[in-house]
Order: structure tokens, then C-alpha cells, then sequence
């Protein structure tokens, strides 16, 4: 079984130079490519390759793996419509193989960037250290705040698969995150008035407008979502417990497409909109 993990990079300020210089030609390669495949109608990597290669080395000053990975990056993009252009941020994540990304032990990695090989230093959980021993494929290079991080694959073994004979059923909503058949209840109201005192400030940081409210709505940016991500993660490790203690297995309803099947009054749009039924 594959599992990603992050692994956080630790560049000196030449070397975080460099991977955003990287990053960024990268991408810019991705959109000339993108445009290059939506005027020709193929998607196809090979006839890209002959069409595009030379130009985007040339122009971007891309290696030869770089610009395969490029390529590679907007054929994945078009396979989700062909009919629409996919455009690609500066800071967007780069792909990385064995060719131009290789691990020098457990705490270190080469990685090539637009200035040559960066020996790049790595840091990682006590988890994340047994596991990466492990390491698969391939890796994404991705930036968050200014944070550089690998996405790395690694093999994990199977878990076991036991026969049940019977089920934990759940039921998902937004009043109530989580009620089981056993009759427990994990309520939301501690999250819905997070997210209501969020909104609110939001609101009024939108409304002065000023570069020092933009400043702390981008610092405050992913505090809602990292919240509900803990007090969800917490619910689900309670119920696969539950499960596990009394030998059942963990039923879920299908709520695949449901904002879609659905219409609200626009007031309730964000509520309904923020509601992690994923």
C-alpha cells in the first residue's frame, strides 16, 4: 500500500532562493506547454515531447528531466477535461524522480533545482522517520507560507483484513458532526461557533481593507480549517476505537456529490459549503 508523507525541507536562504526560481520557471513551462496542447487538441506526452521540448529548454532553461516532468505535469491536468486550459500557479508543486531527486541517508536530500544540486537537509517526526525508510517513486515539492515540503511516497504494509459480522453505523451532519448507533453523540456546536466567530472576523477585515488587515487574513488563513481538521481527526479516532474494541466494522452513509444534489438559501451556503461530510 502506498502512503504520502511530508517530510519539512530546511534550505539555507541561497538554497530557498533557488527552489522558488525552480518552482517558478517550472510552472511558467507548464503554462507555455498548456497553451501549446489546447491549440494543437492533443494531450498525448509524446507528441508534446516532439513538439515542445527544445523551445521550453531553451526559453525556460529547464534540465532535460524538468522539462519530461513539465510535460508530464500538463498531460495529468488535461485528463480531468480536455475541453478546458488548465493554468498553473508560480509557486504550484513540482514533480520529482529518481533522476533529479535522490536521498543522501535518512536526513538529507539532493534535489536539482535552475543553480545545479542542492543538498538540502530534512526534518522529520519520529513516525515519519521509520516509514521513510521506506521510500517509493515519487516526490512533489510544494510550498506552504513559505515552507518548503516533499510529498513523499512511501510502501507501507497491508493492514490486516477482518472478517465482521457486525457494524458501528455513523451518521454525519452539522448540527451534530457525528452520532453512532450505539447512541453517542459528538456535537457541533463547538465547531460551528468557531466558525461563525471566523466568518464574523473575516467580514470585518474585508470591510477596513487596509494592508495590515490583509496581512493577518492571510495569517489567519488556515486557523478554521487546521481547528476542524483536529476536531475531526479526534472524532474519527474515538469512533474507529469503538469499532475495534466490540470486533465490529465502521459503516458510513454515502454523501459522495451531496453539495451538488443539494440547494440552501444563500445564507446557509456557507454553512453548508464547510460542512466536512468528507
Amino acid at each position: 500500500m502506498k502512503q504520502t508523507l511530508l517530510a519539512k525541507l530546511l534550505p539555507t536562504a541561497q538554497q530557498a532562493q533557488a527552489l522558488s526560481e525552480t518552482m517558478k520557471a517550472f510552472n511558467e513551462a507548464c503554462n507555455s506547454i498548456s497553451e501549446t496542447a489546447f491549440e494543437q487538441r492533443t494531450v498525448n506526452k509524446i507528441k508534446l515531447q516532439k513538439l515542445i521540448y527544445r523551445e521550453i529548454r531553451q526559453k525556460y532553461g529547464l534540465s532535460a528531466q524538468l522539462t519530461i516532468r513539465a510535460i508530464s505535469k500538463v498531460a495529468e491536468a488535461y485528463k480531468r477535461d480536455i475541453n478546458v486550459k488548465p493554468s498553473f500557479r508560480n509557486d504550484g508543486a513540482i514533480v520529482y524522480d529518481q533522476r533529479i531527486l535522490s536521498w543522501k541517508g535518512i536526513d538529507r536530500v539532493s534535489i536539482l533545482t535552475m543553480k545545479g544540486r542542492e543538498l538540502i537537509s530534512v526534518k522529520f517526526g519520529v513516525y515519519q522517520e521509520e516509514k521513510l525508510k521506506r521510500v517509493r517513486g515519487q516526490a512533489d515539492l510544494i510550498v506552504k507560507d513559505g515552507v518548503f515540503y516533499l510529498g513523499v511516497v512511501v510502501d507501507v504494509p497491508e493492514p490486516p483484513v477482518n472478517d465482521v459480522k457486525e457494524w458501528l453505523g455513523v451518521d454525519l451532519g452539522v448540527i451534530n458532526i457525528a452520532v453512532d448507533s450505539d447512541g453517542k453523540v459528538w456535537s457541533g456546536n463547538r465547531l460551528n461557533g468557531v466558525r461563525s466567530r471566523h466568518a464574523r472576523f473575516r467580514a470585518k477585515l474585508q470591510s477596513i481593507g487596509s494592508k495590515s488587515a490583509h496581512r493577518l487574513l492571510k495569517k489567519r488563513s488556515r486557523g478554521e480549517k487546521s481547528f476542524a481538521k483536529d476536531v475531526n481527526h479526534c472524532i474519527s479516532k474515538l469512533l474507529v476505537a469503538e469499532a475495534k474494541d466490540t470486533c465490529r466494522g465502521v459503516a458510513l452513509e454515502g454523501l459522495k456529490g451531496i453539495c451538488s444534489r443539494i440547494t440552501v438559501k444563500k445564507a446557509q451556503r456557507c454553512t453548508q459549503h464547510s460542512w466536512s461530510f468528507k
